[in-house]
């Protein structure tokens, strides 16, 4: 069974950006165009790894962290903040609110394959 990745951006192409890279190597993704609604998602079907932007419209990438935290079944799975956000103070705050990793955008599709790849395993 392949494992689920929850891919969050408002933009729908960087979304199918995420989706194909991540589809492409055997992974099931499903999306969400915001923080609020990958919450919704997130509180009805498990996935093994959520890949969020920071900046996003009615909740964004660092609240979705702090509720997705507060849920049993995610204090354990890695979220990984892709953005074009590159401030240390940023960084510290993505860490302090359960952040796994951070990948910078644009990004490579191999530079997200081997992230995903360390955190989730082959």
């Amino acid at each position: 069974m392949s494992k689920s990745i929850l891919s969050v951006d408002d933009s729908a192409s960087m979304r199918q950006m995420v989706k194909l890279t991540l589809a492409g190597a055997g992974y099931d993704v499903s999306e969400a165009a915001d923080g609020s609604e990958a919450l919704t998602f997130a509180k009805g079907r498990m996935v093994n790894m959520v890949v969020t932007d920071l900046n996003m419209p009615v909740m964004d990438g660092l609240a979705l962290i702090r509720e997705l935290r507060k849920l049993p079944s995610y204090k354990g799975v890695p979220i990984i903040f892709l953005t074009t956000e590159t401030e240390e103070d940023k960084k510290r705050l993505a860490r302090e609110a359960g952040a796994t990793g951070w990948i910078t955008k644009p990004f490579q599709q191999e530079q997200l394959l081997a992230v995903v790849r360390k955190v989730l395993g082959p």
